[in-house]
């Protein structure tokens, strides 16, 4: 059986309830053994005010993953991971224990009814973008970034 091409994969990860530092950093160590998949780099964790949602602060981050899981194995994976942080889903945008977004699969351009990727929120959150900028540069222009400077977001050490 031949092996599927490494992809490269993005992905968004934020939490703002519980101890989000710690679930960030659990949630990053469970995609890192994912099968069939490599953690390539990390973005720095970021602070952010809730993006057209409620709750207190999110943290946030963004992963560069190589992955043979297709998109959504690799969804699911996500989910579980989610699901084991605790993730609840009361309602659209609610508060959560962590949410793992998959934002970029390749090039590739998904259309279903419950995975589309690019993610199609993307290029309008601040907390997605700048730690995607920060380890993949070419995936975000600098003009992007100019039209989200009014969203408050901080980089933490």
């Amino acid at each position: 059986m031949l092996k599927r091409e490494q992809i490269n994969a993005y992905a968004g990860l934020g939490s703002n309830l519980g101890d989000s530092r710690l679930q960030l950093q659990s949630a990053i160590l469970s995609l890192s053994r994912l099968p069939d998949t490599l953690l390539v780099r990390q973005s720095s964790f970021y602070r952010s005010s809730p993006f057209q949602a409620d709750g207190p602060d999110y943290l946030n981050a963004v992963v560069h993953l190589q992955t043979r899981l297709n998109a959504c194995d690799l969804l699911r994976a996500f989910q579980d991971i989610e699901n084991l942080a605790g993730r609840e889903r009361p309602y659209f945008n609610a508060p959560r224990t962590l949410d793992i977004d998959l934002l970029l699969y390749g090039d590739g351009i998904i259309q279903s009814p419950w995975l589309q990727v690019p993610h199609p929120r993307l290029r309008e959150r601040a907390f997605v973008l700048l730690p995607l900028h920060e380890i993949a540069p070419q995936w975000v222009a600098e003009a992007e970034l100019l039209k989200l400077q009014d969203q408050v977001i901080c980089k933490l050490e």
